[in-house]
């Protein structure tokens, strides 16, 4: 990558997990990584968010060693939510903008959080207790939160998790909409091979701690 913007693997190894010589995410690409359980999915996200570094190797991000960026910046604009989302004490409001006042920025109007509620299919007040939620609701608080954020980057483990297929794909094609609208970079973590080809540009599979990049379809 001359010019480089996205991300771009050059001889990393992370631990004994994986073994990556060469691969690029490119910038405005829904790209969904799949492969076997124990495969590296999940560290080679976290390598994207700075929550893990190369053992060797150097990974560029739009063009700058992640090496020399400050993670806390890093992470304001590629921002990953794990399979299993923390979810905080009290209401679904304070939830939603946790993200926004860790980061220090203005709360939305309350019309704004409860039109996020709508986008992930969430029925509930956005004063209920957090605590009353089932497990595919807090999921579903969890991709509200990232989206209110409006990062660069989104990083999704396994974001289907604990929610029916209709429910996954309806907020799913949002997110996927909302990434291409924006000129955004979504990479997502699935065990669902026909979800994935369903909303991806690109394809990586991940192998015995390899990666390998291909187009969807």
């Amino acid at each position: 990558m001359s010019e480089a913007a996205g991300f771009e693997f050059i001889q990393v190894k992370y631990l004994h997990i994986l073994d990556i010589p060469s691969l690029s995410i490119r910038p405005g690409v829904i790209t969904s990584i799949l492969g076997p359980s124990g495969s590296g999915k999940t560290s080679l996200l976290r390598l994207l968010n700075k929550m893990a570094s190369p053992t060797s190797g150097r990974i560029n991000y739009n063009g700058a060693d992640l090496a020399g960026i400050s993670p806390v910046e890093h992470r304001r604009r590629v921002v990953m939510m794990s399979q299993s989302p923390v979810i905080f004490k009290g209401s679904v409001r304070d939830n939603l903008t946790a993200g926004l006042r860790f980061q220090q920025k203005e709360i939305p109007a309350e019309d704004i959080l409860r039109s996020v509620c709508e986008q992930v299919r969430l029925d509930q007040a956005l004063d209920s207790p957090s605590g009353v939620l089932s497990g595919g609701e807090k999921q579903r608080l969890a991709l509200g939160r990232i989206i209110l954020l409006d990062p660069d980057v989104y990083l999704l483990d396994e974001p289907a998790s604990g929610l029916d297929d209709e429910t996954a794909g309806c907020i799913l094609d949002m997110l996927t909409e909302k990434t291409r609208s924006q000129n955004k970079t979504l990479v997502m973590v699935t065990h669902s091979r026909a979800m994935a080809r369903r909303i991806s540009d690109e394809l990586i599979h991940t192998t015995r701690g390899r990666a390998a990049s291909g187009a969807a379809g």
